[in-house]
């Protein structure tokens, strides 16, 4: 039974420890595989899914399914359906980090009170339109500020980001880049 003395930001600090355990002693059990599944609706609109993926062994289903819809917008011949996929990937860093936030501070005694955070990206649509060879496809840099308040000092809280910044996995997939391997399937 959850407790309010073991629930802090949210977070229940007793299951966090009991899985940081659980791992320790299984470390097989860390090994999960996260999916989406997609299809394209029109234009640049697509609709992605999600909702099992493996973990703890197994496959695992959610509750329910998540549907994240992306597109572009007019001005990039979009019909406005969702934000584009770089959005959804700056949204996911976001996402990725503030977890981190809430996990870590709970885990450290620390009451969150607030926390919010801007992250921007700048593009040269040049060399996605293929216009330059010259110019990256992708983000140029991307710029994370988060603004925290809670029941320790500025130097405390600051050392919670920077441990979320230091664990996180989209940080780490968009700093160090990841294999990723394209295959097709005509029909």
């Amino acid at each position: 039974m959850i407790t309010d003395q073991t629930v802090r930001n949210g977070v229940d600090t007793a299951k966090l420890f009991a899985t940081l355990d659980a791992v320790r002693g299984a470390p097989e059990a860390a090994r999960f595989r996260f999916r989406v599944q997609n299809r394209w609706v029109s234009g640049t609109h697509s609709e992605g899914r999600v909702s099992g993926f493996y973990g703890v062994g197994q496959e695992q289903e959610r509750n329910r399914s998540f549907v994240v819809e992306a597109d572009h917008p007019e001005v990039l011949v979009g019909g406005d359906n969702g934000p584009t996929p770089a959005e959804l990937l700056l949204s996911a860093l976001a996402a990725c980090l503030t977890a981190g936030i809430g996990n870590i501070a709970a885990a450290r005694k620390v009451n969150l009170t607030s926390v919010t955070s801007t992250v921007e990206g700048d593009i040269d649509l040049n060399g996605i339109l293929g216009l330059s060879d010259e110019v990256r496809n992708g983000f140029e840099g991307i710029r994370v500020h988060f603004e925290i308040e809670g029941d320790a000092p500025a130097e405390k809280l600051a050392e919670i980001v920077e441990q979320s910044r230091a664990r996180s996995a989209v940080f780490d997939v968009v700093t160090n880049g990841v294999p990723v391997t394209v295959d097709v399937t005509p029909r």
